[in-house]
């Protein structure tokens, strides 16, 4: 199968695939009224929001694992090689593909928990800090630990090549995983914002994974991408289901599994400039409010809650935010190809 072949293959049929989920999965979480809670700290008019069915993200986490399935099923049965392109390490590249796939599925059934327990426990705060932290601690280390057994403890940076991470790939990797997932966790809080911005990081991913010659990636970035484009007809405002942290936490995960596969963690600064707006935004709330002892940057955070409070409608920081991200995604790009 030819790449360009392949990659529309998985675009179109995780597109179809999550689209048409929406009309089995949301009518079967409203029967079980696995609605959202709104909590009183948003913003006023997110009440309108409540009962919402939440765990939507089992559209888009279906869909793009059985697509990258069928897709590299396909191109094996007619005689292809995908899933190791032009790599000259292809174990390695299979590590970092099934690897990342099972580490993302793994924070969205820890995610999948959190939503339960709120939902059906009714317990606002879902899993506690101590019991979502040694799941995430747990995850991140069996991740790692795959890779370091594979020997892929280096990273690409542009202009200067490989690096060998060494020892530091431990405290390196834990702390991309860590921020990375939550930082997507915080930018899902409007109608569509959360997948829109991955779904711009996917297209990117698929670009940098064809120059590299990693085409299993691509096809794995364009699952994603077609899985988010095909919840968004669900989610977008006024949304019909959310994704909750079963949703977020997994494409948290998937956007380290595809930055992990191209060897270059660091890129998500570029690829995912709006997460991190989004968690350095709340960072620097917390920090000022108890610097001043009570005074605000921000009139709430994350940022884009700011925006709504500003007046702006839940499509335009949407689309802005999606904007900037593609801005962001192309330098992201740029700089792999000129470094």
């Amino acid at each position: 199968m030819k790449l360009s072949v392949g990659i529309i293959f998985a675009l179109v049929l995780s597109f179809f695939i999550a689209f048409l989920l929406g009309f089995v999965l949301i009518p079967w979480l409203r029967k079980l009224k696995f609605g959202q809670t709104i909590l009183d700290i948003g913003p006023a008019w997110h009440k309108s929001k409540q009962g919402t069915p939440v765990m939507g993200g089992i559209m888009f986490i279906v869909s793009s694992i059985v697509t990258f399935g069928v897709v590299m099923l396909t191109d094996k049965l007619l005689g292809g090689n995908l899933l190791t392109g032009e790599s000259l390490v292809p174990d390695s590249v299979k590590i970092k593909i099934f690897a990342g796939i099972i580490m993302a599925f793994g924070f969205g059934i820890i995610g999948f928990a959190d939503d339960y327990i709120k939902v059906v426990k009714k317990r606002n705060l879902g899993l506690t800090i101590t019991q979502k932290s040694i799941a995430q601690i747990a995850l991140m280390l069996a991740y790692l630990g795959a890779l370091y057994m594979s020997g892929n403890t280096f990273m690409q940076i542009p202009f200067v090549g490989n690096v060998d991470l060494k020892w530091f790939f431990w405290f390196f990797g834990m702390a991309v995983i860590y921020l990375t997932v939550n930082a997507v966790n915080f930018t899902d809080g409007v109608d569509g914002l959360c997948a829109s911005v991955t779904a711009t990081a996917a297209i990117a991913f698929i670009v940098i994974a064809v120059l590299k010659g990693l085409f299993g990636v691509s096809i794995l970035a364009a699952s994603l991408a077609g899985a988010c484009i095909g919840y968004l007809i669900w989610n977008w405002h006024p949304s019909k289901v959310m994704m909750g942290d079963t949703g977020s936490m997994f494409l948290g995960g998937m956007v380290v599994a595809l930055a992990y596969a191209i060897d270059a963690p660091l890129i998500i600064l570029f690829l995912g400039i709006i997460y991190v707006i989004e968690m350095l935004s709340d960072v620097l709330q917390i920090g000022y409010f108890k610097a001043t002892g009570g005074k605000r940057i921000f009139k709430m955070a994350p940022i884009h809650h700011h925006f709504e409070m500003c007046g702006w409608k839940e499509v335009k920081i949407v689309i802005v935010f999606s904007l900037i991200n593609i801005i962001g995604s192309a330098i992201g790009v740029a700089l792999f190809y000129f470094g």
